[in-house]
């Protein structure tokens, strides 16, 4: 039997952008320990079944799969999600609207709403967080939907639902206090869709329009009618695509239009406030 050390200095994956870390997830989840666990028994052999199951999925790695598609969940915020095909991978630069939206909005109650929760990401992240708040996640996939109630009842969240919705067609008059989204914002045939883990992500969740502004503007448009007054919008982004997201938010009408930068200083997430009805009345006769 060959030891953890003697795997991993084997394992082999040319191709991937994080070659060492990837293989020490795998061999990790094969033997259900924590990845700390590799570092601190380098020496401990591996079973013969383990092993195999760590050949396996390395051959599906080598082959361009995900991390995640292969263990079948992903980190994000301070929860552990289960993932799929049919939705995005939740990743780091996501927190960021996690992040923002709870340093704008005060711990008190108010309704919230998710627009293309995916596997719920978002919205589980911040119902975890802010127990007095109502968390509405909707997406147009039903399997998204079912993946993300399935992430909701293992993490116990009640102050959370997910519906089926093309955006905000299926919301009635319902009114948020705070909307926000990572919609698809891709450009049609931009190269990046034939590289790495977008391969195997699912188009529909990526692309938007020849310059990956359709549902940008989409949400943007139709926004105002489910905020109530004084609520905030925010929206992740390209990082070539703040100025754009700012001159659509800022046409529409909102207020105190900015963009944060995610952790590589890139900008990610626009924001706007949909003003008050004194302050609207002050733009009509401005």
């Amino acid at each position: 039997m060959a030891t953890i050390e003697a795997l991993l200095k084997q394992a082999d994956l040319p191709d991937s952008p994080s070659p060492r870390l990837d293989a020490e997830w795998l061999l990790a989840a094969a033997l259900s320990k924590p990845a700390t666990y590799l570092r601190t028994w380098p020496e401990r052999e591996v079973a013969t079944e383990q092993a195999a199951r760590f050949a396996e999925w390395l051959a599906r790695r080598r082959r361009g799969e995900p991390v995640a598609h292969i263990l079948g969940r992903q980190g994000f915020w301070s929860l552990e999600l289960e993932v799929s095909a049919e939705t995005l991978i939740p990743r780091p630069d996501t927190e960021l609207l996690v992040e923002t939206a709870l340093e704008l909005l005060p711990a008190t109650p108010a309704a919230v709403l998710d627009l293309g929760t995916g596997s719920g990401a978002i919205a589980l992240a911040l119902a975890a967080e802010r127990p007095g708040w109502r968390l509405t996640g909707v997406d147009r996939i039903d399997a998204a939907v079912a993946l993300a109630e399935r992430n909701r009842q293992r993490l116990g969240l009640g102050n959370v639902q997910f519906e089926r919705s093309d955006w905000f067609y299926a919301l009635g008059r319902q009114q948020f206090a705070l909307i926000l989204s990572n919609p698809p914002y891709i450009p049609d045939g931009d190269p990046h869709l034939d590289e790495g883990d977008l391969r195997f992500e699912p188009s529909s969740a990526l692309v938007s329009g020849r310059d990956g502004l359709d549902d940008l503007r989409a949400i943007v448009e139709q926004a105002p009618r489910f905020l109530a007054p004084g609520g905030w919008l925010l929206l992740e982004h390209g990082f070539e695509q703040g100025t754009a997201v700012r001159q659509l938010l800022t046409q529409r009408g909102f207020v105190a239009v900015d963009t944060r930068r995610d952790h590589g200083c890139q900008e990610r997430v626009s924001l706007g406030c949909w003003p008050l009805p004194e302050r609207q009345g002050e733009r009509r006769h401005a």
